[in-house]
C-alpha cells in the first residue's frame, strides 16, 4: 500500500511525463479543488492566471499555492506561458512545475506613486543589517521566496526571467532602489528552510541573485542553467547542500558563491557543502549562453568581468567540509576561498577543475581581518586545504596567492597535480617585494597590485606540501616562478618552472624548513632557516 505522499510523489512524476492529461481533459469549470484531491496536481490557469505576459498573474498563482498547502500539499503546474508576476509565496509540501515553454517573468516595477502593487516589501532587519550588503539581509523582495518552510522544490524545464529585477541597493538604470517599496532585485530568496529541491529550470537576468539561500538546510541544487546580470546563486549559511551539473554565464559578479554572514542575526557556517560538475563563466554577454549564439563580451570588458566560484566574502561563520570538484572555468576570474571576517575556515578540497583564460590568479587563498561584524570577534582560521588535478591555461600576470596576515598564517596546504599555464612578460624581477599586508582591505586578488612571481605568491602560512607542480609561462618573464615570504615548513618535489625565464625558481625571505628536491631544472635544496635568498 502507498501513504498519500507516495502517492502525490506519483502524480507529481507521471504528470511531468504526460503533460497533465487527465487535467487537461476536465472542462475548467470542474478543476480546482476536485483536481488536487484526485490528483495532487492544480493547474495555475485554474485558478485565473492567464499566462499572456501582460496580465499579473501572481495572485492567481498565489492562490493556487494556498488550495495546494491547504489540501496538505501538491504540484502546482504551470502550462506554457508567460506569467507576468509579482512576489510569489513559497509554502512547504508545494512543487511547482514548470513545464517546457512556460516563463515566469518579473514583471516590471508600478510606477512611483502608485497606489498598491508591485514586489513584496523587504522585511525589517536588525541591529547587524550593516555586516552585509542590503541584499543579503532580505528576502521577501523577491520575485519568488519562502521562509522557515520545508520540503518544496521547484522544477521543470521551464524559465524564470527576472527582467523587471533590479541589480542595485541604488538606483539602476531606469529601475528605482531595491529599498524602495515594491522593488525586487532576487528571483529566488529563501531563508530558514530545509528539504529544498531547485531542478531543470533556467533562470535569465535575475537581479541582485538569481538564488539567494540563507540558513537553508538539505538543498539541492541540479541541472540549472543561470545567464544572469549579477550573482549566479549565494549559498550563505547553509548546511548540506549539494550543486551539480550547472551552467552559469555571470559576467557581472560571481557565478556560485558560497557565503557565511551574518544576516541571520548570529554567526553560522556554511558546511557539508559539494559544488560538481558545473561550467561557471563571465566571458558571454547575458542572454546569449541561453539562447544558443553564445556572443562574447568586448575584450575591454575583461578586467571586470567575474563569473567564478568563490567561497567569500561574507565570512562570519566560515566554511567547513566544502569539496569543489570536476568544474570548468571559462574566461572567469580564478578560484577564491576567503575568510576575512573572523571565522573559521576548514576542510576544503578543491579538484579536478580545469581554468581557461583566467583574468586573475587562477587560485587565490585570503586570510584577513577585515572583521566586517560584531565587535570583539578574533581573526579566524584557514586551514586543512587540498587543491589538485588542476589545470589553468593563458591566465593574467596575477599568480595563485595564499595570504594570511601577520601572526595568523594560513595552515596545512597540500597543492599537487597542477599544471599552471601564465602569459607572462613582466620585466622587472624585483618589482614590489615588499607587498602591502592590506589586512582589512576587501579580499580580492588585485589588492596587492603586481606581485613579485609568476606562478605562486605565497605569505604567512605554515605547513606548505606542493608536489607535481609545473608553471609555463608564454611570455618569459623576469619574476622568480615562487616567493615565499613568512613560511614555515615548505616541502617541494617535482617542481617544473619555465625555461623561457632568466630569472630564479625560488625567492625566499623568513622561510623555515624548506626543501625541494627531485626537479628538473631546480637543483635539490634543504635549509634550516632562509632570510633572503634565492634559488
Amino acid at each position: 500500500m502507498f501513504d498519500r505522499r507516495q502517492l502525490l510523489s506519483i502524480a507529481v512524476q507521471g504528470a511531468a511525463l504526460a503533460g497533465l492529461p487527465a487535467m487537461a481533459e476536465k472542462p475548467a469549470a470542474n478543476r480546482n479543488q476536485s483536481d488536487l484531491a484526485e490528483f495532487g496536481i492544480v493547474n495555475v490557469r485554474s485558478f485565473g492566471a492567464l499566462g499572456d505576459g501582460r496580465a499579473i498573474d501572481s495572485p492567481a498563482i498565489n492562490r493556487a499555492i494556498d488550495a495546494a498547502a491547504a489540501a496538505g500539499g501538491g504540484t502546482v503546474y504551470f502550462p506554457a506561458g508567460i506569467y507576468a508576476s509579482y512576489s510569489i509565496r513559497l509554502k512547504s509540501h508545494i512543487s511547482l512545475f514548470l513545464d517546457q515553454g512556460a516563463t515566469i517573468l518579473a514583471a516590471s516595477t508600478p510606477l512611483e506613486g502608485t497606489i498598491g502593487g508591485g514586489y513584496d516589501t523587504a522585511e525589517p532587519q536588525g541591529e547587524w543589517e550593516p555586516y552585509q550588503d542590503y541584499g543579503h539581509n532580505h528576502w521577501h523582495n523577491s520575485l519568488i521566496w519562502g521562509e522557515g518552510i520545508h520540503d518544496f522544490s521547484i522544477v521543470g524545464s521551464g524559465l524564470i526571467w527576472g527582467k523587471g529585477l533590479t541589480r542595485n541597493h541604488l538606483s539602476d538604470k531606469n529601475l528605482p532602489a531595491s529599498s524602495k517599496p515594491g522593488v525586487g532585485n532576487k528571483a529566488i530568496a529563501l531563508k530558514n528552510c530545509h528539504n529544498v529541491i531547485l531542478r531543470d529550470f533556467s533562470i535569465l537576468e535575475a537581479g541582485w541573485f538569481g538564488i539567494l539561500a540563507t540558513g537553508v538546510d538539505n538543498l539541492t541544487i541540479d541541472n540549472l542553467k543561470i545567464d544572469t546580470n549579477r550573482d549566479g546563486m549565494d549559498i550563505d549559511c547553509c548546511r548540506n547542500v549539494r550543486v551539480s551539473n550547472c551552467t552559469v554565464n555571470s559576467p557581472y559578479d560571481d557565478g556560485i558563491c558560497p557565503k557565511s554572514s551574518y544576516a541571520l542575526g548570529y554567526a553560522r557556517p556554511t558546511e557539508n557543502l559539494t559544488i560538481t560538475n558545473c561550467f561557471v563563466t563571465g566571458s558571454y554577454e547575458v542572454g546569449s549562453v541561453l539562447n544558443g549564439t553564445w556572443k562574447r563580451m568586448p575584450d575591454a570588458f575583461s578586467p571586470d568581468a567575474t563569473g567564478r566560484i568563490k567561497c567569500g566574502t561574507e565570512s562570519n561563520g566560515g566554511f567547513r567540509n566544502v569539496t569543489i570538484s570536476n568544474c570548468v572555468f571559462e574566461h572567469s576570474r580564478g578560484f577564491a576561498l576567503e575568510t576575512v571576517d573572523g571565522a573559521l575556515c576548514e576542510d576544503i578540497t578543491f579538484v579536478g577543475v580545469t581554468m581557461r583564460g583566467t583574468l586573475n590568479s587562477p587560485m587565490f587563498l585570503r586570510l584577513g581581518s577585515r572583521m566586517r561584524g560584531p565587535v570583539g570577534a578574533s581573526v579566524g582560521t584557514l586551514k586543512r586545504v587540498i587543491i589538485s588535478n588542476v589545470t589553468s591555461y593563458g591566465a593574467v600576470q596575477l599568480p595563485s596567492i595564499l595570504s594570511g596576515v601577520p601572526g595568523h598564517p594560513i595552515e596545512d596546504v597540500k597543492i599537487s597535480d597542477v599544471y599552471l599555464h601564465q602569459i607572462g612578460g613582466a620585466d622587472d624581477p624585483g618589482a614590489k617585494f615588499h607587498v602591502p599586508e592590506a589586512e582589512g582591505e576587501y579580499p580580492e586578488p588585485t589588492m596587492f597590485g603586481t606581485l613579485p612571481a609568476t606562478g605562486f605568491f605565497i605569505r604567512h602560512v605554515r605547513n606548505l606540501e606542493m608536489s607535481n607542480i609545473e608553471i609555463a609561462v608564454e611570455k618569459a618573464d623576469q619574476r622568480p616562478a615562487l616567493t615565499l615570504v613568512d613560511v614555515d615548513g615548505a616541502d617541494f618535489f617535482r617542481v617544473r618552472v619555465p625555461r623561457e625565464s632568466t630569472s630564479r625558481a625560488f625567492r625566499l625571505s623568513q622561510v623555515g624548513s624548506f626543501r625541494v628536491f627531485g626537479s628538473q631544472f631546480v637543483r635539490d635544496q634543504e635549509s634550516a632557516h632562509v632570510d633572503d635568498n634565492a634559488t
